[in-house]
């Protein structure tokens, strides 16, 4: 039998057959805990599927067959039980996969417009793969990170860096910190840098909020690990053979800028967001995706305005952002029944302290996905406070008695985003655009590995400290 005929048969029967029975409970107090098997499977089959099926994985199609194929389940029983609302729970089913569908196509037309108009620009050059070079890369990537996004600023240095370091033949680690600074943590102190906080600042909370409060926990954590990894760097350089740095000279050539007219289209998916945004509690669907339809109108532009010789030069191509987009429709509909279960059931967790919001929403960012994974939990610390009267306005959360809360999420979310490939949108990306340059990146476990080796230590000390 079919695991989604299973399901729906199985729910049936718990629900009495749907015959008018009046008790009224939430889709998260109902699902039982094995409806987490799709959404596990999603994630088995991203970790597992590339090592054992290579070939057959990087085909988009197959990808999104894969995706398509653990999301199934999950959406024809929410579309069933809105269809025949048996445990009373049509309605929240059908909002639950609705609201799943609307964020899905705001993460990728933020994404996407992100990765389209910053890959039409190119920056030149061959600097000298040196630790202090490298170095300088990462914290001009962490900080362009809140200006133009994680992904905007991932797409427009990843190149550039690999290129700079195509000569070294000990690079191993250098993929790894980008994803971590420049990928994740740089992007914590705006809306547009992380999708969390973009979701976060759809829900209420002020946009210049985020800086005020979180800029505290950014540095002293940007600049550790900058320091890390100039020290590794500096050990991996030494190691490197006389003819790989006199290649790595001979190779030099000055930084230039080409394609500038896509600064002011990332401008303008600034402005999208910041004008365009819906009101979430006076919602208009005639006017909701205005932001989206922006966004997808200035990548329009980007794509016919930037020569097809600089994108070509810069390497770029639609796969990298498929790949998320195909990927991640699976992801955001077979999570329904996870955020659901954390929802409904997250106070048995007691989970009440910040240092518990931050590792809980930390942990979970690292595989559930950041963004909603933020959402989740901003929900669950609503609940606690009795002037955050819903989920859908997040605003009260910013107040004082609750600030700390907020802020441990928000970080959490950001900042273990980078705890695997998974956690967030550019790290798919990084990891592909990678890989196409000849740099052998690590498995999915692989590079959970290395994030845990370099990261929980980090966090530790900074929730001993802050927390």
């Amino acid at each position: 039998m079919p695991v989604w005929l299973y399901w729906l048969s199985t729910a049936a029967l718990a629900s009495g057959g749907g015959d008018g029975g009046e008790h009224h409970a939430t889709l998260g107090e109902f699902l039982p805990i094995w409806s987490v098997i799709p959404f596990a499977g999603m994630l088995l089959s991203i970790a597992l599927v590339p090592m054992f099926a290579e070939h057959f994985w990087h085909k988009t199609r197959n990808q999104l067959l894969v995706a398509l194929g653990w999301a199934s389940p999950v959406f024809v029983f929410l579309v069933y039980t809105g269809l025949t609302d048996f445990n009373h729970l049509g309605h929240d089913a059908v909002h639950n996969l609705q609201h799943a569908l609307i964020e899905y196509i705001s993460f990728i037309a933020l994404l996407g417009s992100l990765y389209i108009i910053s890959g039409g620009i190119l920056l030149r050059g061959d600097l000298e793969g040196r630790p202090v070079v490298n170095t300088a890369f990462l914290a001009i990537g962490a900080v362009i990170a809140n200006i133009i996004g994680t992904t905007g600023a991932s797409m427009l240095l990843i190149r550039p860096m690999l290129r700079t370091n195509k000569q070294r033949e000990h690079t191993w680690h250098i993929p790894l910190f980008f994803i971590f600074l420049v990928s994740n943590i740089g992007g914590a102190l705006t809306p547009i840098g992380d999708p969390p906080l973009f979701l976060g600042y759809l829900r209420g909370v002020p946009f210049f909020w985020t800086v005020q409060t979180l800029w505290m926990y950014w540095l002293p954590v940007v600049l550790f690990l900058l320091g890390v990894f100039f020290a590794i760097d500096t050990f991996q350089y030494r190691k490197e053979t006389t003819t790989a740095r006199v290649e790595d000279q001979a190779a030099l050539e000055p930084l230039r800028l080409e394609g500038n007219l896509n600064f002011l289209l990332l401008g303008g998916v600034i402005a999208c967001v910041l004008l365009l945004s819906p009101d979430p509690h006076h919602v208009d669907f005639r006017h909701y995706y205005a932001r989206e339809i922006g966004m997808v109108l200035l990548s329009v532009v980007s794509v016919f305005a930037t020569s097809p010789s600089i994108r070509e030069r810069n390497g770029f191509n639609y796969g990298p952002i498929l790949e998320v987009g195909a990927l991640f429709i699976g992801i955001f509909i077979s999570m329904i029944p996870a955020t659901s279960l954390l929802q409904a059931n997250g106070s048995a967790l007691g989970v009440t302290h910040p240092w518990q919001y931050f590792w809980a929403s930390g942990s979970l960012s690292a595989f559930l996905d950041n963004a909603p994974t933020y959402v989740t939990f901003a929900a669950m610390a609503c609940g606690t406070y009795e002037h955050c009267l819903t989920a859908e306005n997040l605003e009260p959360l910013t107040h004082v008695d609750s600030a700390a809360v907020l802020e441990a999420i928000s970080l959490g979310s950001v900042f273990l985003g980078a705890g695997s490939y998974i956690g967030n949108g550019p790290n798919f990306m990084v990891r592909a655009i990678a890989e196409q340059s000849g740099y052998k990146m690590p498995s999915f476990f692989g590079y959970c590995g290395y994030a845990a080796l370099f990261l929980v230590p980090t966090f530790i000390v900074m929730t001993l400290i802050a927390f």
